[in-house]
């Protein structure tokens, strides 16, 4: 549990006021020091994550962030990493002091009703003031969850911890709890799947990628077998076997030679279109798609990578997309590169965003990536989809997914784009 994804992890954001104790109440919550606590305002500069398994809603990420009402010279940055840290949120966490309600818990509750995150209250520091009935009412009223404790009585912790992970439990949202399927329903108990999976450069030595891996696991769990090839080897291993796979997964670079390799009747798609269900909307990316052939010369297109890594000389977001994408249009396009955490805030300026597999951020924090862009009025699609599109297979990857395959085809034959992918 403790190298579980940041992904698949419970999200928890510990919001507050500077010096209300959020980091104290992290480290009760761990049982050890994992923040840095003091008097002195601001101690917080960024969000602090930190990753623990709490039974028995299993792993679970804090993010600790800087009090919203920080001062300091530094103060209007470590507040939009604060506010950042919402789109993260499967539950936020709210700390207070007994008596006090400004318009900062104001603004924490109020983005929790906007944004539709559950919301729990904690009244920290009752070692020093007991809040009033009628206090503890009003907060009630706000929210379902209302807790009060002192991160200064250890011997209280366990009955404290009790409470707060029944809290967590009830508020947690239900996709998050059940995690949504990647392969398993798409493979018959006893099933095979077959994985192609290229030896991907900028994955560590001795190890695949995180999709991989994940798609795997949940393969397994659905007692499944998985039979795992190269590209070079997947005619040999077709050979091999007895009968056809009920599925076959390929990375997305390589979907050109697996689509045309699988024969007609085999199920086909690629790690990233699973992870475009898993973690976003498979029917608005499928649809988005389409949009690729419309695109005309200086058009901004925006590539977003989840995670930071060393780009390599032919990096797929930089390098290769720009260019499938220059020779699936025949026009000079205008590109923009974010990772990580850095999405954009304005999303206007853009014609469409071409999106990574997400497998590194949690559900809760693309759908609010695609919640973005929708209000921005610009269509979000997915490498796996786009790659596919570009190299005209996209309804055979999704013939695994009847509804987005239509949109798909819908959206080419309405006339407002191109035909590209059929």
């Amino acid at each position: 549990m403790e190298a579980a994804p940041k992904g698949v992890r419970l999200q928890v954001g510990i919001f507050g006021r500077a010096n209300t104790g959020k980091s104290s109440l992290l480290n009760y919550a761990a049982g050890q020091d994992v923040a840095i606590t003091s008097p002195v305002a601001g101690t917080t500069t960024d969000v602090v994550e930190k990753a623990m398994e709490l039974l028995p809603l299993g792993p679970v990420l804090f993010l600790d962030t800087a009090g919203l009402d920080d001062a300091s010279v530094l103060g209007s940055r470590r507040r939009q990493r604060t506010l950042a840290a919402f789109r993260r949120c499967d539950v936020v966490l709210l700390v207070l002091e007994a008596g006090v309600w400004t318009q900062y818990e104001e603004e924490v509750a109020a983005r929790c009703r906007q944004d539709g995150v559950p919301l729990v209250m904690v009244v920290n520091k009752t070692d020093a003031a007991w809040p009033s009935a009628g206090y503890m009412r009003e907060l009630q009223e706000r929210s379902r969850w209302v807790l009060s404790g002192s991160c200064r009585r250890p011997g209280e912790r366990e009955a404290f911890m009790a409470a707060f992970k029944a809290a967590l439990l009830q508020a947690a949202p239900e996709h998050v709890l059940k995690i949504p399927p990647l392969v398993s329903d798409l493979l018959p108990a006893g099933g095979l799947a077959l994985f192609v999976v290229p030896i991907d450069m900028e994955a560590p030595k001795g190890r695949i990628i995180l999709p991989q891996v994940q798609a795997i696991r949940d393969a397994l769990d659905a007692d499944a077998g998985v039979l795992v090839v190269k590209e070079n080897g997947l005619v040999r291993a077709w050979g091999d076997l007895r009968r056809a796979p009920d599925l076959v997964v390929c990375d997305s670079q390589a979907v050109g030679q697996v689509a045309a390799e699988v024969p007609a009747g085999v199920p086909c798609t690629t790690f990233s279109i699973l992870f475009a269900r898993a973690k976003g909307d498979l029917v608005e990316a499928a649809r988005a798609a389409a949009r690729i052939s419309g695109l005309r010369a200086g058009d901004r297109v925006l590539v977003a990578e989840a995670c930071s890594h060393h780009a390599l000389a032919d990096d797929i977001g930089r390098v290769k997309i720009p260019r499938w994408l220059k020779q699936a249009t025949g026009v000079e396009l205008c590109m923009t590169t974010c990772s990580g955490r850095d999405f954009p805030q304005d999303l206007a300026e853009y014609k469409l965003v071409i999106h990574c597999g997400a497998c590194t951020l949690n559900r809760r924090e693309m759908l609010s990536r695609l919640r973005q862009a929708r209000l921005a009025g610009v269509p979000v699609t997915n490498y796996g989809v786009a790659i596919a599109a570009m190299q005209g297979v996209a309804a055979r990857v999704l013939e695994p997914f009847p509804a987005a395959r239509a949109a798909f085809l819908q959206a080419q034959e309405s006339g407002l784009v191109g035909r590209c992918g059929s």
